[in-house]
């Protein structure tokens, strides 16, 4: 009987040159190469190096790294003897995307192992690259896991290249040496992406997204430099999780901080889950034999049911162009890690399924210098990647909102609002020949108007979270309601009559709003975009004189919780910022709570009756 020799002896046998080992490769086969920033670089050399040698090679891969050796071999179509087909679901505007086009193949990364194990896409030979085996014969897949080990687990020959410098990373991301064909030693540096330059508008993206993130939510986010402002925005939240595509530098600052911790997730508690790392030197140091971290495969990493296990998971992903429908658009960048749309839609639906979970879109709000705009009426010669359906949170530096359960003019007004104020006049007009909004609808200035970012504030009010924030386009339903939740003794006090209807016409000077010279604050109580308006209060300028007119409205159950004051002091605050000199207020002299509240105003208040009212008023350069 013979007996199977030991895995080390099995391990000398198998060895060969880089050259040596390519040759093996026949024509017509169908070669994997390992992904991202595992892409095991000398041997694609060598592959390159041979390539008069082969005819008809499927070369098939993720969308690598743009100065990758093999995005080299791709860009410079270096033999006409292989074909490149990339996994990738994003368009192709890229031109060096756009040359190959037709090698793209559209799929969701959670779905691309099936396509190796069925063998509905053989792959014959496979490159990786793996750490030095330990003292069992087990190599680690390192910094690349995520489609890689479908690929070696099933091709016909796999050939290794053994570096010391990868990572041996925990979890499901090991083969054993019994499972590769050839081993080539050869040590080199694992490919690694710089920090990107901060940004204004990315840092202001970033703030926006961070205030939908709770504590205790778990993380799914990419590299980019609105994911990297998004992660620097986090660093006063508690408990975070992580189950992601990707690790970055960012996320591993974050877990240093305390701020990921990974206790809270509901799933895989304490651990931090990924199936890829793309960084820095430091992070794939930092990943080395980390018990805290797992990596495993894409159909698990990325299945939606998998990821809908986590508590209150968040994929926050980025578009490069969205339509006033909500149609979204990702092409690759070359400053991006490419495949990173990919798994785009298995997070997204991952997430609407979890408890508490939401799905972030991130977008500069313009391109090319600000001479275009990203927000477009309608998405035209460009791939969908995420379906109007499926897109909830959308994020530019101008604000936030949630298209989830939006008919499509709310959906118009709402991308407008949030689009850069130079497009937002053409985008409107454009919605109404498109049947998007309707012939009522006209343009003021507040179109124009920049969201006051500085004036939103979060409280906590006898156990409750309300939310003090500038009135936007896209709450004309919800202020709607808030007018007609009043008692009628509220309403005679806010209006001055009683009033059985609101239509839209009456809150034409609350909504038309250009944060300037008309100011309305709301005080939010729920989820965003699906908040209740619990309290209101508005100024309007009087130019004659300089000073804004304040009228306030809060439903009875909350009244005595000092939101009007709260409302208040932002309108002052708001109005001094604005270069306006102070505030009055008309009122009936029963009225004694708008008295009384006008008058905790920390400045020198007069009073003074017309007719048979009260005049409030005060001025911002005579404190109390």
């Amino acid at each position: 009987m013979a007996t199977k020799t030991h895995w080390a002896d099995q391990y000398v046998e198998k060895k060969k040159d880089a050259f040596e080992a390519v040759r093996l490769i026949k024509g017509g086969q169908r070669v994997f190469i390992g992904s991202s920033c595992g892409e095991p670089q000398h041997l694609v050399k060598a592959l390159a190096g041979t390539g008069n040698c082969f005819s008809d090679i499927e070369i098939v891969r993720l969308m690598a790294i743009e100065k990758s050796p093999l995005s080299l071999i791709a860009d410079k179509t270096m033999c006409r003897a292989m074909d490149i087909r990339s996994f990738y679901l994003g368009s192709a505007k890229t031109k060096s995307i756009r040359q190959e086009m037709r090698f793209l193949t559209p799929i969701n990364l959670s779905e691309i192992p099936r396509l190796f194990k069925t063998r509905q896409l053989p792959i014959h030979v496979a490159l990786v690259q793996v750490s030095p085996p330990d003292d069992f014969g087990w190599m680690s897949l390192g910094v690349s896991v995520d489609i890689t080990q479908a690929a070696a687990l099933n091709a016909n020959m796999v050939i290794a290249q053994v570096n010391s410098r990868m990572p041996r990373v925990l979890g499901q991301s090991f083969i054993h040496v019994d499972d590769v064909d050839v081993i080539v030693e050869h040590d080199e540096e694992l490919l690694t992406i710089s920090k990107m330059p901060e940004t204004e508008t990315a840092n202001a993206i970033g703030q926006f997204a961070a205030r939908l993130i709770d504590d205790g939510s778990t993380l799914q986010i990419g590299p980019g430099v609105s994911s990297q402002a998004t992660l620097l925005a986090l660093s006063n939240k508690k408990d975070l999780g992580v189950h992601s595509q990707y690790i970055t530098d960012d996320i591993m600052h974050l877990v240093a901080r305390g701020v990921i911790t990974n206790r809270k997730k509901g799933f895989n508690d304490g651990k931090l889950v990924a199936s890829s790392a793309v960084g820095s030197q430091l992070l794939y140091e930092y990943i080395h034999d980390n018990p805290s971290i797992d990596f495993h495969p894409s159909d698990y990493v990325n299945d939606p049911g998998i990821i809908a296990r986590n508590n209150k998971m968040v994929c926050i992903n980025v578009g490069m162009a969205m339509d006033l429908t909500g149609q979204m658009a990702a092409d690759a960048l070359s400053q991006n890690y490419y495949s990173a749309v990919t798994g785009i839609m298995d997070f997204m639906r991952g997430a609407s399924r979890s408890p508490g979970g939401k799905s972030i879109i991130l977008m500069t709000s313009t391109f090319a210098k600000g001479k275009r705009s990203r927000i477009v009426p309608i998405l035209e010669n460009t791939a969908v990647v995420v379906p109007r359906g499926d897109v909830h949170y959308v994020v530019t530096e101008y604000g936030v909102v949630n298209l989830f359960g939006k008919s499509f003019q709310e959906r118009a007004m709402a991308m407008i609002s949030i689009a850069h104020p130079d497009f937002r006049e053409e985008l409107f007009h454009k919605a109404k020949e498109m049947g998007l909004l309707g012939p009522e609808r006209t343009l003021k200035e507040s179109i124009h108007g920049v969201y006051p970012f500085r004036l939103e504030e979060t409280r906590e009010i006898d156990g409750e979270t309300v939310v003090f924030r500038p009135a936007k386009p896209v709450d004309e339903r919800r202020i709607q309601e808030h007018f007609y939740s009043l008692d009628k003794d509220d309403v005679v006090a806010r209006f001055f009559h009683e009033k059985h209807s609101f239509f839209k016409d009456d809150l034409a000077g609350i909504l038309q709003i250009d944060y300037v010279n008309d100011m309305t604050i709301l005080a939010v109580v729920g989820e965003v975009g699906f908040g209740k308006v619990v309290g209101l209060g508005e100024y309007l300028l009087v130019p004659s004189t300089n000073k804004a007119e304040v009228a306030f409205s809060v439903s009875r159950e909350y009244q005595g919780k000092k939101i009007g004051k709260i409302l208040l002091l932002k309108l002052a605050q708001a109005a001094l910022e604005n270069g306006i000199s102070g505030l009055f207020a008309v009122t009936s002299p029963s009225n004694l709570g708008m008295i009384h509240l006008f008058k905790t105003l920390p400045y020198k208040v007069k009073s003074v009756f017309e007719d048979d009212m009260v005049v409030l008023s005060c001025r911002f350069d005579e404190p109390s």
